[in-house]
């Protein structure tokens, strides 16, 4: 082979290490690009969403709010509540009223029967179903409450979301020997969308024009005297 095509074909000393670095450079410069505020950032996003995933599957305890889902219309699980509150610590109030959309459910008898209907007397809605413990915990203060204040200016509500219907919730208010409290169901779940709600118990406060002066997310002693005084200064 001639001279000039053996040299042409001739690696030349040092292009290795120069290939080398020229391929090199592209990921070493993307290294550097990544500061290491931005790595801490992302490694703290990731343990967030790795939270959240625990967040959402974990089992819940007794006192865990319990996300509306498989045993109502579509259930995950919330975070952990506190302990109901005596001090209604956990209510949220409005700084205006809010509107509330209108829905259907039914009575103790079958009967059609909207939130609107109520309209003219201050509400406490609790929404609840028999299979959400801190739900259980708190019906009897709440059938307390309605034997001392309710009226034709008062009722508690307490709006079963049971997919077994009226016959699941009547069982159970029989059995912890509810007095006052009327049956009220919606196995469809529909309420709790038009609510916006997303974990039981739920009870929102809503006044005579159907408006909603705030709520609490998860249980409460609703006959504390708290919850009284709360009650009070809306009906008034």
């Amino acid at each position: 082979m001639p001279t000039g095509e053996t040299n042409m074909l001739t690696t030349q000393p040092g292009s290795n290490e120069a290939m080398e670095r020229s391929q090199n450079e592209p990921s070493q410069r993307a290294t550097r690009a990544i500061s290491p505020s931005a790595i801490s950032w992302i490694a703290s996003t990731l343990a967030l969403l790795a939270l959240a995933a625990v967040y959402f599957t974990a089992t819940p305890p007794d006192n865990a709010v319990t996300r509306i889902g498989a045993e109502t219309a579509d259930t995950a699980v919330v975070p952990a509540a506190e302990p109901a509150q005596s001090g209604l610590t956990a209510f949220v109030r409005h700084s205006q009223p809010a509107e509330l959309l209108d829905f259907e459910f039914t009575d103790g008898k079958g009967q059609p029967k909207t939130l609107s209907d109520f309209k003219g007397k201050t509400v406490l809605l609790n929404l609840w179903a028999t299979w959400c413990a801190p739900c259980r915990e708190e019906m009897p203060g709440l059938d307390r409450l309605q034997t001392e204040l309710g009226s034709d200016k008062f009722e508690v509500v307490a709006l079963s979301l049971d997919r077994g219907g009226i016959e699941a919730a009547r069982k159970f208010l029989d059995q912890i020997n509810v007095k006052s409290l009327g049956t009220y169901v919606d196995a469809t779940g529909k309420s709790s969308k038009a609510l916006r709600v997303i974990g039981m118990p739920t009870t929102l406060l809503i006044n005579a024009e159907g408006r909603e002066l705030g709520r609490l997310v998860g249980p409460a002693h609703w006959d504390s005297e708290a919850a009284k005084k709360l009650i009070q200064a809306a009906i008034q």
